[in-house]
């Protein structure tokens, strides 16, 4: 049984066997879906397959086959293959005739070959073959015809003129070219033609072209090529074979060399000529700081170059350079990371969509930034789709909103007839003439087309010019060759004075072969390019529309805005503690007139009167040192805070040496004639103030010498301490840089280590002298015991406030309050301690000054006579203790018999009161004993 469908039967029957497709290419099968040709193996006669290829490739043999009865598919001898088609216009010439072999479609391998009709010359090589590539690889030759006028040949290394570039150049030059062998003043006696190549832009290509031309009749006088790597490839070279070079788009910076190209011109300006514009754009909108960001090519880098000294001379600063080679998101986050605001942009339109969608990512974009792009982009570049980027056409119209763009003038904006006698917007018309109507923004080249236009003319006019000077040497223009080096120096001489007026400009040439040009000036508004300007680098002069358009007010800062303010002590704080310091200086003050009013009393006398004196003055200058801790930029100029630093140095450190000098002193003495065996005290020297007094001389006078010499070698001086910055709560393009003031020397931690090293020993052998002679009781210097207290109290707080301070050192009020609060609580501790206890006493007791100047005596032998007493009432005092003793034990032994004797319940008590002489009170005795005996 049979199935089948439709007139196609899917069964083993009389047929041919499926074969293999070409390579690159495929097998239409008519009227087979994909299912059924894979279940498919043979198919029926008279069935008929079709070749098909990939992309623009081409079938070379048979297209179509057919199943023959025998099994067999037709033209099976020859082999059908998918080739790349070379330009076919390589097949035909004009004057001329060409042969092809294999004959049929110019595929790879095929081979052409060339000549002329009789009266006509071939100019290139006779043969060329297609390639792999489906490229020829020869030029395509030319018939030129033998007449009596000469020919000039020009030939041209340009862009692919199918592709971006020679689109609308080619026309333009042979507009132009048209126009001048019309001229009967230029020229009069030559034709200039036009032989063109491709060079792909490659200079590898270039080099290959560059040799058939010069190794190919006839003489070559003029090379003009298009791009910059061709350029400087052609260039540097063409000085070996004494030939002048001219081209139309070449832009790199690096060729204006003339030590490296010494025959080089173009009628493009250098990319180096974007940069005047914007320096002078820098210094309009007074931005001092830019950032950058390049492709890295040969062509942006040394425009970079050129900008960085351009700008360096002008006062501005490169704060960060980026590149990028194919993906500029880690460039442009660099960006952002170090806050450029201001960036000059230099790389190709396809990068250029790839960076700004980066931009949008980082939000690089907005009131804050502004960015300098080139000119000659496409004027809807950012909304060209692009599958290399993932950003919309709306988030890219975002990203590039206000940017500023600058580009060469290449077509003369005023109506003016030129050498050629059109308009720059006639050459528009006749070039839109020749295009076919084709959208300029859609054809590459377009803008170049001036260009290459004036190109033309400047190598006509040059040419031209060199005929007389020429003939006044027996040379003429066709009597060029490789060898001529005086024909080469006419024509440069020509080329490098030339100046005429053309559809792109005045056109005129530097000293290294560039064109010299205006600027236009863009922006980009609300999705439009709107001109703001224009510049003309070679007279400084800024033409200025006055239309930018800002989303801030103006134009933004160059960086952001850093306001720097001083961090102040709070006012509060210190006016709270100020209170509290007058208030102790009141009662340093009340304490020191009470003391000096009472040095008579024998009490007052008796606790060293003097060395209170200077206590009290100490605590005071301690007090007063809070103010000037408190001061600060608020309350006086930077110029006389380093006074302040010095108040509070001295004020501190003397008022330390005197109040704590002093009741140092008392301590040392009391332990030094006070705590020796009972046997060595009376023969001990009596205690006499003026040593004393000397003592705290020297600790004052220790303090003064080390004070005098650090404010001698290394004096205090205010520096600044800069914190992190905040920015403020406001939305504005600010930061806030805190800053606070600080007293300060070169060698400041080696100043205070000394110093606080010194007063640290001496808080803490003052800490074990007042622990020593606790129980020491002594009317020499009856207050020591509330001077070992005052001195535990000063010592404990100055060594917990010292490190505290250094480490809230940028804590302006902690620091402040940790500091003044402990200097009060020292202050009035000592000051109540030692002096309080006085005051009650003799208000208490009546003990006032005038109830004892009838008895007190004065001097060193009133003193000798209280001591002997004093000694006289000890051993007094040991006598009656070994009575005491005695009659206790008789007392006990009578007690414990009379209970032995019968049941008691009774207490005894014995006990003995004596009062010293000093006032304290001791008490001698038994305890209660409370006995509950059995009857």
């Amino acid at each position: 049984m049979v199935m089948c469908k439709s007139y196609l039967c899917l069964c083993h029957l009389t047929g041919c066997a499926i074969i293999r497709p070409p390579r690159e290419g495929g097998i239409r099968y008519r009227g087979l879906t994909q299912e059924q040709i894979r279940s498919v193996q043979v198919l029926p006669v008279d069935y008929e397959i079709e070749y098909i290829c990939r992309g623009n490739r081409v079938i070379a043999g048979p297209k179509v086959r057919k199943c023959l009865p025998n099994g067999t598919w037709t033209d099976m001898g020859h082999k059908s293959h998918c080739l790349l088609q070379c330009p076919r216009m390589w097949t035909s010439l004009e004057n001329g005739r060409v042969t092809s072999w294999p004959s049929g479609l110019p595929v790879e391998g095929t081979m052409l070959h060339y000549s002329c009709l009789p009266g006509f010359i071939l100019v290139g090589r006779n043969s060329t073959q297609c390639n792999k590539m489906g490229k020829w690889d020869s030029p395509k030759p030319v018939c030129h015809c033998r007449s009596l006028r000469s020919s000039l040949h020009r030939r041209a290394v340009p862009h692919e003129w199918w592709l971006a570039g020679g689109q609308a150049c080619l026309p333009a030059a042979q507009m132009a070219l048209d126009l001048v062998n019309n001229r009967s003043d230029i020229l009069p006696d030559y034709e200039l033609e036009l032989i063109y190549y491709d060079s792909l832009c490659d200079p590898g290509e270039a080099t290959k072209l560059l040799y058939d031309l010069l190794y190919t009749e006839p003489i070559k006088i003029v090379l003009m090529p298009g791009c910059s790597s061709v350029s400087t490839l052609v260039a540097e070279a063409a000085r070996m074979w004494n030939l002048i070079v001219l081209s139309y788009g070449s832009s790199s910076p690096a060729l204006s060399n003339r030590q490296r190209f010494p025959t080089f011109f173009r009628t493009h300006p250098s990319a180096t000529l974007h940069n005047p514009t914007r320096v002078q754009l820098f210094q309009k909108w007074k931005w001092t700081k830019i950032a950058t960001i390049q492709q890295t090519t040969e062509v942006f880098t040394s425009t970079l170059d050129d900008l960085e000294e351009r700008v360096k001379e002008a006062g501005i600063e490169i704060s960060v350079r980026q590149s990028f080679l194919t993906d500029p998101a880690v460039a442009v986050k660099n960006l952002k990371r170090q806050d450029a605001r201001i960036i000059v942009g230099l790389f190709y339109e396809t990068e250029a969509r790839k960076v700004f969608c980066e931009v949008y990512k980082e939000k690089l974009f907005g009131k804050k930034y502004v960015w300098f792009l080139i000119g000659w982009y496409a004027d809807n570049w950012f909304k060209i789709k692009d599958p290399a980027i993932n950003c919309t056409v709306e988030q890219m119209t975002e990203a590039v909103q206000g940017h500023v763009t600058t580009e060469i003038v290449m077509l003369n904006p005023e109506t003016v007839r030129g050498a050629s006698n059109l308009t720059s917007q006639e050459f528009l018309d006749q070039l839109m003439s020749k295009l076919g109507g084709k959208n300029p923004e859609e054809t590459g080249g377009f803008q170049e087309a001036p260009l290459a236009y004036d190109a033309v003319w400047a190598l006509a006019l040059a040419l031209n010019k060199t005929v007389g000077p020429l003939k006044a040497k027996g040379y003429r223009l066709e009597d060029f060759n490789y060898n001529n080096r005086e024909i080469t120096a006419e024509i440069y001489r020509a080329m490098n004075t030339s100046s005429f007026e053309g559809v792109s400009g005045h056109v005129v040439f530097d000293a290294q072969g560039s064109r010299m040009a205006w600027t236009l000036i863009e922006q980009l508004q609300d999705g439009s390019y709107k001109k703001i300007g224009y510049y003309d680098s070679t007279k400084g002069n800024l033409s200025w529309y006055g239309n930018d358009k800002w989303i801030g007010a103006g134009p933004p800062a160059d960086q952001t805005v850093v306001i720097e303010q001083y961090r102040y002590l709070s006012q509060k704080l210190f006016v709270s503690v100020s209170v509290f310091a007058c208030l102790g200086i009141l009662l340093g003050i009340v304490c020191l007139t009470f003391n000096i009013y009472n040095s008579n009393v024998r009490y007052i006398q008796n606790s060293q009167p003097y060395l209170n004196n200077m206590t009290a003055v100490g605590c005071m200058m301690a007090l007063a040192a809070v103010f000037p801790l408190g001061i600060d930029g608020l309350h006086v100029h930077r110029r006389q805070f380093p006074v302040v630093c010095q108040f509070r140095l001295w004020l501190l450190g003397l008022g330390f040496s005197l109040a704590y000098g002093s009741m140092f002193t008392k301590i040392w003495w009391v332990h030094t004639v006070f705590t020796k065996k009972e046997e060595k005290k009376d023969r001990r020297k009596h205690l006499e103030p003026w040593k004393l007094y000397a003592t705290v001389g020297v600790l004052l006078g220790i303090d003064v010498l080390s004070l005098m010499i650090w404010q001698i070698v290394d004096p205090l001086h205010i520096t600044v301490e800069k914190f992190t910055r905040e920015a403020p709560k406001a939305d504005l393009d600010v930061l806030i840089q805190p800053l606070l003031e600080h007293c300060s020397s070169e060698k400041m931690n080696t100043w205070l280590g000394v110093v606080y090293g010194y007063k640290g020993l001496l808080l803490l052998l003052g800490i074990f002298l007042a622990y020593e002679t606790k129980s020491v009781s002594t009317e020499k210097i009856n207050d020591h015991r509330a001077v070992g207290m005052a001195i535990y109290n000063v010592a404990v707080l100055c060594m917990i406030t010292a490190p505290v301070t250094m480490i809230l050192s940028s804590q302006q009020d902690a620091s402040f309050a940790f500091a003044s609060l402990a200097i009060v609580f020292s202050v009035y501790i000592t000051l109540v301690v030692l002096f309080v206890p006085k005051m009650r006493r003799l208000i208490t007791r009546g003990e006032w000054q005038s109830d004892a100047q009838e008895t007190v005596k004065t001097g060193s032998s009133t003193n000798n006579n209280d001591e002997e007493k004093s000694r006289q009432l000890e051993r007094e005092n040991k006598e009656l203790q070994k009575i005491i003793q005695e009659v206790a034990f008789s007392t006990y032994s009578y007690t414990k018999s009379i209970v032995t004797h019968g049941h008691v319940l009774g207490t005894v008590l014995m006990g003995l009161c004596s009062c010293g002489g000093d006032g304290e009170e001791y008490f001698y005795g038994f305890c209660v004993v409370d006995w509950d005996l059995p009857q």
